[in-house]
């Protein structure tokens, strides 16, 4: 009987606690989770959206860096937290990588969460050391060719977007190079501003100042089409690469059985924020740009997670590259 009663009792604060997240909700500071280092480029979108969703639900967004394993310790905390609306993640292409990289993972991107919207995508760029020989993506290519076991290619670690893109380009120029894997985006640019590695994918958020100074050689951005921050630079699909495309997409999620009502609320308030003119001043002068709006759903961002994790996974398992 004591326990029927405390059954009970439990289940009455479950539904309290629905009740309150539906009907209240937001009424008190939420947490959006970021799986990398502050002051990377997931975190400075995380902290731009951020500020402005506050403005719209009148409660703080805090952001909080959980970092480790490509992602996965955050995504695994967030899988795990509380479904109350208090707590939120944003991640990048790793969220679609993961099954394929990590032979044992502790959640499943697909079933383990609530969907919110998709945010705002991130071109990458493909460059050189400044005395690279090659002038222009069909040197590079023909001279990556013919060179393949002297040249290395610089990442930013297991799991990067810039280790994918670097894959993706040994695909479709038939070649296997030397991998050079780094902490972190900086440390991979300063090696390759240094001349200690050769070729490298970053980027715009990253790369476009190097560009711009010169210190780098820059052979095309890896988008479909042009983009804003780079109108005249060509894209590797125009100059022979046809359809390569890599870009950092950033979506938002919440722990599984986050009540509908919460998400369609977040789903707004992120909505509202990608209008904000500040927040598409600062992406744009990162080189980002607002994700399409049939992505911004939650549905939305559902389809495109569910192609990309097949569109990764072959090109992951023919590089052999995994963790456990």
């Amino acid at each position: 009987m004591q326990f029927k009663r405390t059954l009970l009792a439990m289940l009455g604060l479950a539904m309290a606690a629905v009740a309150q997240a539906q009907g209240a909700w937001p009424s008190k500071p939420i947490t959006l989770v970021v799986p990398f280092a502050a002051g990377g480029p997931t975190d400075v979108v995380a902290r731009t959206l951020g500020a402005a969703m506050s403005k719209s639900l009148g409660q703080t967004v805090v952001v909080e860096n959980k970092l480790g394993a490509g992602g996965t310790v955050a995504a695994n905390y967030v899988a795990k937290a509380a479904p109350d609306g208090y707590t939120f993640f944003i991640h990048h292409n790793g969220m679609a990588t993961a099954p394929a990289l990590y032979r044992k993972l502790a959640f499943d991107p697909l079933k383990d969460f609530e969907y919110v919207s998709m945010a705002v995508d991130v071109p990458m760029t493909l460059l050189a050391r400044k005395d690279f020989p090659a002038k222009n993506l069909q040197e590079l290519v023909a001279y990556v060719k013919a060179n393949a076991d002297k040249i290395n290619l610089a990442n930013a670690g297991l799991g990067a977007v810039s280790q994918l893109c670097g894959m993706m380009l040994e695909n479709a120029m038939g070649v296997k190079l030397t991998a050079v894997p780094f902490q972190g985006t900086a440390p991979a640019m300063n090696a390759l501003l240094g001349g200690q590695v050769d070729i490298l994918c970053d980027q715009t958020t990253q790369t476009i100042p190097q560009i711009k100074a010169g210190n780098v050689k820059f052979f095309g951005v890896t988008t479909k089409n042009r983009i804003k921050a780079l109108p005249d630079a060509p894209t590797l699909h125009e100059q022979g690469l046809k359809d390569f495309e890599v870009i950092v997409w950033h979506g938002i999620y919440a722990p599984k059985g986050t009540p509908k009502g919460v998400i369609e609320k977040m789903n707004a308030a992120v909505r509202t924020a990608l209008k904000d003119p500040d927040v598409m001043k600062r992406m744009a002068d990162l080189g980002a740009e607002i994700s399409a709006d049939k992505q911004l759903s939650p549905e939305g961002l559902q389809s495109w997670l569910k192609a990309e994790i097949d569109k990764w996974g072959p090109v992951i398992k023919a590089g052999g590259k995994f963790a456990d």
